[in-house]
């Protein structure tokens, strides 16, 4: 198939390309034109006509925010954790907290934890809707936040602000840097 015969198919989609020819033959020109085209290229292309003919594809159609947001991939609904010969799709609203720890990254949900080998920042980018960083090595569900607490001052980790998750009895340090979401949340 050649670009005039691609550009007649194209043209019976609902929401057709703009589409720029580039060639070496000048005698199809008057076709692709009229088949639509934004404009038409001989070779050897020269980067401020290419420059101007992109410009022009660009204002034919503006890009629409609500597009641009489709394209966007969702997080993932579950996490799989692989775990002795077996494949477990945790769904991530069960998550309570994620937590780095040397190479791995502990998930833990109401009834057990998991190991999954991912980098806490990408999830934190992935998930950052649903989880709140609350100390460099550890992000928790916002929905599972019941409370803060003061930490004992016999610790000095604990001396701090802590994070009182539903479903689980021990509170999670905050760190110094993070103390701001304690005011975020109350």
């Amino acid at each position: 198939m050649d670009g005039i015969e691609l550009a007649q198919h194209l043209n019976k989609l609902l929401k057709p390309p703009v589409i720029i020819f580039t060639t070496a033959y000048d005698a199809y020109a008057i076709k692709a034109f009229e088949l639509h085209a934004i404009d038409y290229l001989l070779k050897p292309i020269r980067l401020g006509r290419l420059f101007e003919a992109l410009t022009r594809a660009r204002a034919a159609v503006p890009v629409q925010t609500e597009v641009l947001r489709d394209l966007l991939p969702e997080p993932r609904k579950f996490l799989s954790i692989h775990e002795r010969g077996k494949i477990h799709l945790v769904p991530i609203e069960q998550v309570l907290f994620l937590r780095a720890e040397l190479k791995y990254i502990t998930v833990r949900t109401a009834e057990r934890e998991y190991l999954l080998e991912e980098s806490l920042t990408a999830l934190e980018k992935e998930f950052a809707a649903r989880f709140v960083r609350v100390h460099r090595n550890c992000l928790v569900a916002k929905e599972a936040i019941e409370g803060f607490e003061k930490g004992g001052e016999d610790n000095a980790e604990s001396a701090g602000w802590m994070v009182k998750l539903k479903g689980l009895e021990e509170p999670l340090p905050i760190s110094r840097r993070q103390q701001h979401i304690v005011k975020e949340f109350s």
